[in-house]
């Protein structure tokens, strides 16, 4: 029985510590989803009703049921993403249907980024970009806080040059 126990204790061990992504990635994808959809909307409402009539206009409700339906989505896909920080590389999990698990040694990478366009600026959010000499490792975090991104940064770039100086 012990030695079950002390099993379930490694295995404890062994398992990372996840951390989810700020709820500011999916405010911002959610109110980029409203204004496109919204835009989209009114574009078929007008342009049909001026065109084939106002009973065409319906038309326009296509664009806010799908708007709807990407609005759940764009919430699964959101929770779906974590990442986790080990002492030999770094794990980076996304996908709702398809999920998938990237794992990038720390001795392997080769540029950290931190990158923020105008609108993540707005919402306060910033990108990290893990590049390796592997062109398809595709190793990004989006939607942390900038202090957070520059930790994480400050971190994998210090993690990076003690392992791969032992290269």
């Amino acid at each position: 029985m012990e030695t079950g126990s002390l099993g379930d204790e490694r295995a404890a061990e062994d398992e990372p510590a996840w951390t989810a992504l700020p709820p500011g990635l999916l405010r911002m994808r959610r109110l980029l989803l409203v204004v496109w959809a919204g835009l989209a909307a009114v574009a078929v409402g007008v342009l049909l009703g001026a065109l084939a009539g106002p009973a065409w206009s319906a038309f326009a409700l296509l664009p806010l049921g799908l708007m709807a339906w990407c609005w759940v989505l764009l919430g699964r896909n959101w929770r779906s993403w974590r990442y986790a920080e080990r002492a030999d590389d770094l794990l980076i999990s996304r996908g709702v249907l398809w999920r998938e698990e990237t794992v990038v040694p720390y001795g392997r990478m080769q540029l950290v980024e931190v990158t923020s366009g105008p609108v993540e600026r707005h919402f306060g959010l910033a990108t990290v970009q893990l590049h390796t000499a592997a062109a398809a490792t595709d190793a990004t975090i989006p939607g942390l806080d900038p202090a957070e991104a520059e930790r994480l940064r400050d971190r994998l770039t210090r993690l990076g040059e003690a392992r791969s100086a032992g290269l």
